[in-house]
């Protein structure tokens, strides 16, 4: 019955269509508002190859058809040149439904070489000028995700790129929309955050200055002190650029777009597609394979969670409101200020790490990976000398035994290493697992207000109608396919293995438990004697 459930899961995983789309031939006039937007537009987007741009890419190509072009910056990387790293792009299965309905859409798109993180974003004049000429709508998502990021690599790419957006965009005749996409923890000092700017603490053109011109040994050195209340450069440079475009975007059509933390898509262009082990995706992956056993996090704390072809379809309508709101400023004569967008879970759909973990467990559990080493052990400890103390008896005392084994097999040793990466992760991510904040977020509500029926289905980013079971029970087998690379059709063997596993699970369970109780007869024994 599971398997067949599974099977029915996975068939919809590939071939997912719930909302339709318009046909090549449709006529402008049929065209819902926000599509005549973007009918006949080009757009310039920045980290279009990243994991949310490759999702808003898709979208737009498949439910804007009828844009001019989308110009992706991209640099060379590991040796691919532009092109090769926009052709790569389209071979995921992320694009198979965009192939099967629009399958001549290529000529839409068009790599632009560039890189965030240099002056003028390293284009060359004569794509600058091209792109001054056609491009109406920018998306920047282009940032460095990393929370342990150098400051002077997240301050190149988080703040310079959007200085120099801005200065692009600055020249743009036909410019309609631009947003800065940020993150909705860029100001995690404060307990409460609202959708406004906040005091940045340092002026990005002199930050970028600082970086630029101090060496690398002494900037490491201080940028503890650099950062004060802010955990990691990624959350600080985010703040810093925020209140850079706050001071360069004054009377331009632009807004800022604050998503929480972004996971895999829920429904399309097909369900539970993500490329990445970022944040709570990795601690499922770790844990359904049985070497993650514990994380430093509190149960109650909200895990603002939200999924990826979501919060894409609401930042493509906020492009489109950035532009109503904009107009609206000019034929009313008022001044317009810039709008800060949240898209975030805890108001509308709220889910706690506990319950994120427990749903983890129900549905993981029913479709485990071939390539799981233990059976599922897993908890969270809001208490951090707790955690300490499960993290030596159930990663480091393991892994100890494991690696002794494999050196008197005279093998390499490798386990302590792998739980070293493991440590490395998790610390980084414990800040926003162990705490909690409160969003005022309105403005997404009110755009909602005031899109048609129909554009709220083709653009779907109500979080009040998202089924979190729903989610969850594609979710896992999203990470075992897509991240594990375990196909299904190994699912059979998996679950044999998988009973395997439970059975030595319990009978070390047993082993300990027997040991420690001959263990401490043995101290109580020794004390009575004595």
């Amino acid at each position: 019955m599971i398997g067949n459930n599974l099977h029915h899961i996975y068939i919809r995983l590939l071939f997912s269509s719930r909302y339709m789309t318009f046909s090549s031939s449709t006529e402008t006039f049929n065209l819902t508002p926000i599509q005549k937007f973007y009918s006949g537009s080009s757009i310039f987007i920045t980290g279009g190859t990243g994991f949310l741009g490759t999702i808003l890419i898709e979208k737009l190509l498949r439910c804007c058809s009828d844009l001019s072009t989308i110009y992706i910056l991209a640099r060379n990387k590991k040796g691919k040149n532009l092109q090769s790293r926009i052709d790569d792009l389209f071979e995921g299965p992320v694009f198979d439904r965009l192939k099967r309905e629009f399958p001549k859409f290529r000529h839409k798109v068009v790599g632009i070489g560039g890189d965030c993180s240099l002056p003028n974003l390293g284009i060359n004049l004569q794509d600058r000028q091209m792109l001054i000429n056609e491009v109406s709508i920018i998306f920047h998502a282009a940032a460095t995700v990393r929370f342990d990021e150098k400051l002077k690599m997240a301050t190149a790419i988080n703040i310079r790129g959007p200085h120099e957006i801005l200065k692009l965009a600055r020249e743009m005749p036909h410019l309609k929309s631009l947003i800065h996409v940020s993150t909705a923890f860029s100001n995690v000092p404060n307990k409460i955050i609202e959708e406004r700017f906040y005091p940045s603490p340092v002026d990005g053109n002199k930050l970028l200055l600082l970086t630029e011109t101090m060496s690398d040994s002494i900037l490491e050195h201080i940028t503890p002190t650099i950062l004060d209340k802010w955990p990691n450069t990624y959350t600080y440079t985010k703040a810093v650029a925020e209140d850079l475009v706050r001071q360069e975007a004054q009377n331009m059509p632009v807004g800022v777009f604050r998503p929480s933390i972004v996971i895999s898509t829920y429904q399309e262009p097909i369900e539970a597609w993500i490329n990445n082990l970022y944040g709570p995706t990795g601690v499922c992956a770790g844990a359904g394979s049985g070497v993650l056993r514990t994380l430093h996090a509190d149960s109650k704390a909200n895990a603002n969670v939200v999924p990826v072809d979501m919060c894409v379809n609401s930042l493509i309508a906020l492009a489109w409101d950035v532009n109503n709101e904009f107009e609206k400023a000019k034929t009313d004569n008022t001044k317009y200020e810039i709008p800060v967008y949240h898209y975030e879970s805890s108001n509308d759909q709220p889910l706690n790490w506990g319950k994120f973990m427990e749903m983890c467990q129900t549905h993981g559990v029913q479709k485990p990976s071939i390539k799981a080493v233990w059976y599922y052990c897993f908890d969270l400890y809001s208490n951090y000398f707790v955690y300490l103390l499960v993290t030596i008896l159930l990663h480091y005392l393991p892994a100890i035994l494991v690696d002794g084994a494999l050196l008197c097999m005279g093998k390499s040793p490798k386990m302590l290493r792998i739980y070293k990466k493991i440590h490395k992760f998790t610390s980084v991510i414990s800040y926003f697992t162990t705490q909690d904040w409160i969003f005022k977020s309105q403005r997404i509500r009110r755009m909602l207000e005031k899109m048609t029926d129909e554009d709220q289905q083709i653009f779907f980013c109500n979080l009040k109608k998202l089924d979190w079971h729903k989610f969850f029970e594609s979710y896992l087998l999203g990470i075992r396919v897509y991240l594990i690379q375990d196909p299904l059709d190994t699912l059979k063997d998996a679950q044999v293995r998988w009973k395997k596993l439970y059975w030595l699970h319990m009978s070390v369970k047993v082993l300990v438990g027997y040991l420690l109780l001959r263990f401490f007869l043995w101290i109580i024994s020794a004390i009575f004697i004595s």
